[in-house]
C-alpha cells in the first residue's frame, strides 16, 4: 500500500479555510466588558495605567455605552469605585443603596433591556484595608464572616436586577452560600453565578488596583489567591465551586494559565469556562504596540484565540470596545 504524504498546507491555504480549523470562533457574543462605575455621578476619570479605560459616573453611562451596544456589546461586568471616606472594615457601602453599582443596574436594565448585566462580588473595592474579606484581630482573613458579607452583597446585586453575580474573593464556601441565598429569595432561576474559581496571586493585577483604588493596606492576598505554580490546587478550587453550584467557572489571569483553562474544560466539559484577560495583560499588549514592538489588533486576537483554543467559551477583556470594531471589519 502506497502511503500518501500528509500535505497539511492544502487544508488552510485559502483564507476561507483557516477558520474551519478552529474548535470555536471568536465572536462578539464571546465577550464580556468589565467597566468601572464611580460613586461620583458625573465622573469620567481617565485610568492612566489602562489607556482608553475610565471610571464612569452613572450620569454618563449612556454616552459611554450607547455606541458600544449599537456595535453589538452583549455583556458587561460592573465594578464599583468609591472614595476612601465611604470605605470601612466591613464594606458597608457594598450592599447599600448608595453603592454606584446598585444605582447603575436599574438604569442599564431600563435603557438596554437585552444587555447581560453582571456584578463582581468582592469586599476589596469597599474596605478600608483593601482585602477581599473581613479581618480577624490578628490580621488574618475571617472566612466565615467574609462569606456572610459576600452573600449579602451578591443578594443585593441580584435584587437590583443583575443577571449574574461573580464572586472574585476566593473565600471557601461562598458559592454554596450565595446559591442558597438566591434559592431562599426565589430568584435562583434568573441569577447565575460566575465563580472566579482558579484565581491566581498574580503580578498582573496592579493596573486594576489603581483603577479601583483597591490595593491592600497591609500584607498581600497570597493566603487566599492561588500560588502561580499550583496546578493541582487550581483543579481542587474548580471542583469546589462546581460542586457548590457555580454556573460558570473562571480562570484568572488568562494567557499565563492556559494549561488551567484546558484542565477546567477537560474536568468540567458541561460548564462554560470563562477567562479574564486582566489589566496587566491589557496594558502590556497596549504598551508593546505603542512602542512599535507588535501589531495590537493581530496580537490581541491571537491571545484571545489561544484562550478559546484552550477551552474557554467566555472572555472578559478591556479590549471589548476595540474588538467590537475589529470583528465587524
Amino acid at each position: 500500500m502506497v502511503e500518501i504524504p500528509s500535505l497539511l498546507h492544502a487544508g488552510y491555504h485559502h483564507p476561507v479555510q483557516r477558520p474551519w480549523q478552529a474548535e470555536r470562533a471568536l465572536t462578539k457574543a464571546s465577550l464580556v466588558y468589565p467597566i468601572f462605575i464611580s460613586d461620583q455621578p458625573d465622573d469620567k476619570y481617565e485610568i492612566k495605567c489602562m489607556p482608553e479605560q475610565y471610571r464612569w459616573g452613572i450620569n454618563r453611562l449612556a454616552e459611554f455605552l450607547d455606541p458600544l451596544v449599537a456595535k453589538g456589546l452583549t455583556s458587561v461586568m460592573l465594578f464599583g469605585v468609591v472614595r476612601p471616606a465611604h470605605k470601612d472594615a466591613r464594606a458597608s457601602i457594598a450592599d447599600s443603596p448608595e453603592n454606584p453599582v446598585i444605582k447603575a443596574i436599574p438604569l442599564l436594565r431600563s435603557r438596554y433591556p437585552n444587555l447581560h448585566i453582571g456584578c463582581d462580588v468582592c469586599l476589596c473595592d469597599y474596605t478600608d484595608h483593601g482585602h477581599c474579606g473581613t479581618i480577624n484581630d490578628d490580621g488574618t482573613i475571617n472566612n466565615t464572616d467574609s462569606v456572610k458579607r459576600l452573600t449579602e452583597i451578591a443578594l443585593a446585586y441580584a435584587k437590583a436586577g443583575a443577571d449574574y453575580v461573580a464572586p472574585s474573593d476566593m473565600m471557601d464556601g461562598r458559592i454554596k452560600a450565595i446559591k442558597q441565598a438566591l434559592l431562599d429569595f426565589g430568584i435562583a432561576h434568573r441569577v447565575s453565578i460566575m465563580a472566579y474559581s482558579a484565581k491566581f496571586a498574580s503580578g498582573m493585577y496592579e493596573p486594576f488596583r489603581d483603577a479601583c483604588d483597591s490595593a491592600p493596606a497591609f500584607g498581600d492576598r497570597r493566603c487566599y489567591q492561588l500560588p502561580p505554580s499550583a496546578r493541582g490546587l487550581a483543579r481542587r478550587a474548580l471542583l469546589r465551586d462546581a460542586n457548590e453550584g457555580a454556573d460558570i467557572l473562571m480562570v484568572k489571569p488568562g494567557l499565563p494559565y492556559l494549561d488551567i483553562v484546558r484542565d477546567a474544560k477537560n474536568d468540567f466539559p458541561n460548564h462554560p469556562i470563562a477567562v479574564y484577560q486582566v489589566s496587566g495583560e491589557y496594558s502590556m499588549l497596549w504598551r508593546a504596540a505603542e512602542a512599535g514592538v507588535l501589531d495590537l489588533q493581530r496580537t490581541v486576537i491571537e491571545n484571545l484565540e489561544s484562550m478559546l483554543r484552550a477551552g474557554a467559551t467566555i472572555i472578559l477583556t478591556y479590549y471589548t470596545p476595540r474588538l467590537l470594531d475589529w470583528l465587524s471589519a
